[in-house]
């Protein structure tokens, strides 16, 4: 075995492949196939089938019943729970073999939960956890936690909630400040409410509240619950989010902190500055998200890789 000399194969085991990493244990009636690509440090359990075209990297650990089939990657420090489930043809027939497999790609330090099942060609992006049986039809961003069927993002990892409520607005009309944030340069700003007779009017000044002087504003609505936005970062302009009916919850990460901040009042103005990755989710039916930029749109200046975002910032997705 290729820089695995001191690799543990059960004796009931069936490994063909001579690319098997140091200290790598493959248990019971686990068939690893001669093609396939094995790291070191990696625990692959009983009745695991793994077939030519697999990438595994270090230190993953793959359960009992699971089968890796050609065009799979699972990168390093991946979980694979039990019986969990991946396809590499959308339309499968028998004996028709399609000239090349779909390539589904399991990102670094991802996990995948107990009966979850992964459609062909997706990519399960790094850190990301795929809860105990779901049923996963688009790729899953950084971070994630998907549920269900059709899986849907329910929330995010490593990213604390900033509670924004209703005392700490009144606090903060008085004079106090709301929350404070981790992600580099993001704050949330108090707008002043001005009620009489009439009804309830909030606002805002450049300077006074705005950070920035705007050249564009866009207002984001009818977006079903389950449903993602933003997800990308900008290279050089300034955004403002006021939630003005409804409320909408937003994920602020700056590749080294993370916040996740939840928008329910017009009374609460979001900054966010540039080079700061912000996510939109968990929309109500009648959210109403008003949005004022610091630039008129151009498309040059969106990172939407959140691996280019990463190395634009020094980081890695390690």
């Amino acid at each position: 075995m290729t820089d695995g000399s001191d690799a543990f194969v059960h004796s009931h085991a069936l490994v063909e492949s001579t690319q098997v990493g140091p200290r790598t244990r493959v248990w019971a009636f686990a068939h690893v196939l001669p093609g396939a690509r094995i790291g070191a440090d990696c625990n692959i359990c009983d009745h695991v089938f793994i077939e030519n075209d697999v990438t595994v990297g270090d230190r993953v650990t793959v359960k009992c019943g699971v089968y890796l089939w050609d065009g799979l990657t699972l990168e390093d420090d991946v979980f694979v729970g039990p019986n969990a489930a991946f396809s590499n043809d959308p339309a499968p027939r028998s004996r028709q073999k399609p000239a090349e497999f779909l390539k589904t790609r399991v990102r670094a330090g991802a996990s995948i939960g107990a009966n979850a099942t992964i459609q062909a060609g997706l990519t399960i992006g790094p850190g990301a956890l795929v809860t105990d049986g779901a049923v996963v039809t688009r790729d899953v961003p950084p971070r994630a936690i998907v549920a269900g069927n059709p899986a849907h993002i329910v929330g995010y990892l490593d990213t604390p909630e900033v509670k924004v409520t209703g005392a700490a607005i009144t606090a903060a009309a008085l004079g106090d400040q709301l929350p404070a944030l981790s992600a580099r340069g993001a704050a949330l700003h108090a707008l002043p409410k001005i009620i009489d007779l009439r009804g309830a009017l909030s606002f805002g000044e450049i300077g006074a509240h705005l950070p920035f002087q705007p050249k564009r504003f866009f207002a984001v609505y009818d977006v079903p619950g389950e449903e993602v936005r933003g997800e990308h970062a900008h290279k050089a302009c300034h955004q403002f989010l006021v939630c003005l009916k409804g409320a909408c919850t937003i994920v602020l990460d700056d590749a080294e902190h993370r916040d996740e901040v939840r928008l329910d009042s017009p009374k609460v103005g979001l900054h966010i500055p540039p080079m700061v990755w912000g996510i939109q989710y968990q929309f109500t039916a009648d959210a109403l998200l008003m949005v004022l930029a610091s630039d008129t749109y151009d498309a040059q200046d969106y990172i939407r890789s959140y691996d280019e975002f990463l190395s634009l910032t020094g980081r890695s997705t390690a």
